[in-house]
């Protein structure tokens, strides 16, 4: 049996291995799919599909990552979407103004970090980015390189994490437009890594039910850092609302050390059955 992982990141967005890399790691490691989930960007899947050429012992699935904020929930929802069209130009538009209240948020990260002292630029940032998408991974980077930090970890714990000195929320969407956004492009939306969300079983069904009505169609059942319980009772959802399962390892690289390609922390294993499902709910079969 072949395995697929439908959740990935490169350094379009947060992820250490370019779309090229990330190809060449997928082919590597033998996977029948990969789905290339950047944050708020699909700037890595030309690069990728260019670069697998006609090979078909991989198929590439164009996707994207929001973030997005529920009034309902202290914390960010995020929302996948799979099987969409990425040349769309209202998507693309979209994705633009996002793109924008990004690049507003991190010159006011910049300035909160010289106030307390750390000497750091935009151009700092920047150079850690090759497609130009800023997320507070990069921000770390730059701290590292700076010597203000001794790990990645330290920067999200002392200057840019929630709540930290630093830290400058920036404009999400809702997750009723993510996943409408999503919808109107082709594609399949996916509550993402759900148990990460820190709710009881009572507030994870409320909010399933509420993605439900704004037209959610899938559910990340499979997951990096999920235990057998987890995996149950997820799926027990899956199944009570019609939902497609789906599941990827989240893997960025040395981003997030201990993530392989494919199989997370080891155990993971996303069987290719899955797709036939998801690929009927987009009408790809």
């Amino acid at each position: 049996m072949r395995y697929i992982d439908l959740h990935t990141h490169t350094t379009a967005s947060d992820g250490t291995y370019s779309p090229s890399s990330l190809v060449d790691y997928a082919l590597s490691k033998n996977l029948a799919a990969i789905a290339i989930t950047d944050h708020d960007t699909t700037n890595g899947l030309s690069i990728a599909k260019e670069h697998l050429g006609a090979n078909n012992e991989l198929e590439i699935i164009s996707g994207i990552e929001f973030s997005t904020n529920s009034p309902y929930l202290k914390s960010d929802i995020h929302i996948l979407g799979l099987y969409i069209d990425e040349t769309d130009p209202h998507f693309a538009h979209a994705l633009l103004d996002i793109v924008n209240s990004r690049n507003e948020r991190n010159l006011k990260m910049v300035e909160k970090l010289c106030e307390i002292g750390l000497k750091l630029t935009i151009e700092d940032v920047i150079r850690n980015s090759t497609n130009g998408i800023i997320t507070r991974a990069h921000f770390g980077r730059a701290l590292l390189q700076k010597g203000y930090i001794k790990n990645l970890n330290e920067a999200f714990t002392k200057y840019i994490g929630t709540g930290c000195v630093a830290f400058i929320p920036r404009h999400k969407l809702t997750p009723e437009k993510a996943i409408q956004m999503i919808i109107d492009c082709g594609g399949i939306a996916v509550l993402a890594h759900p148990t990460l969300y820190h709710l009881n079983l009572r507030e994870l069904d409320a909010l399933i039910q509420e993605l439900v009505k704004y037209g959610l169609k899938g559910i990340e059942g499979l997951y990096s850092l999920y235990n057998k319980s987890e995996i149950n009772y997820l799926q027990n959802f899956a199944t009570q609302y019609n939902l497609c399962i789906t599941g990827g390892s989240d893997f960025h690289g040395t981003n997030k050390s201990g993530i392989d390609l494919g199989v997370g922390r080891g155990q993971l294993k996303v069987p290719y059955d899955l797709l036939e499902a998801i690929k009927k709910e987009c009408n790809r079969l």
